[in-house]
C-alpha cells in the first residue's frame, strides 16, 4: 500500500461502535483510500485491522455501502503492480460532505 497510515494517524480514529449514534451524514470520514473507481472512506478503527466506513464503488450507490474493511487487505490489492493509496491530503469531514447521507 502506498502511504500506509502510520500507527499515530491510525490511534486518532474513533474506536469501533464509538460513533453508533451519530447520524450518517454526520459521522466524521477521518481517512480516504482509493484504487481507480474505488473508495474507502475510514470513520473507526479497532486499534488493531478493521475499519468501519463507508466503500464506494464506481460512485454507483447500489454498489457502495456502509460497513466493515480491514487495512491488510486493502494492503494486500494489487493489480499489475498498482496498489490502493491513502490520500495524503485528506482532511476529516462530515460523511454529507462527500455525499454519503443514507445507509
Amino acid at each position: 500500500m502506498w502511504n500506509r497510515p502510520k500507527e499515530h494517524d491510525l490511534a486518532a480514529l474513533p474506536r469501533l461502535y464509538s460513533t453508533a449514534d451519530i447520524p450518517i451524514g454526520d459521522k466524521i470520514i477521518h481517512m480516504h483510500f482509493f484504487f481507480g473507481g474505488f473508495d474507502w472512506y475510514a470513520v473507526e478503527f479497532d486499534d488493531r485491522d478493521t475499519f468501519f466506513g463507508f466503500v464506494s464503488v464506481h460512485n454507483d450507490p447500489l454498489d457502495s455501502e456502509w460497513g466493515y474493511f480491514s487495512l491488510s487487505e486493502l494492503q494486500g490489492i494489487t493489480v499489475n503492480g498498482l496498489e490502493v493509496d491513502r490520500d495524503l491530503y485528506w482532511e476529516p469531514v462530515p460523511a454529507r460532505d462527500v455525499g454519503i447521507t443514507t445507509l
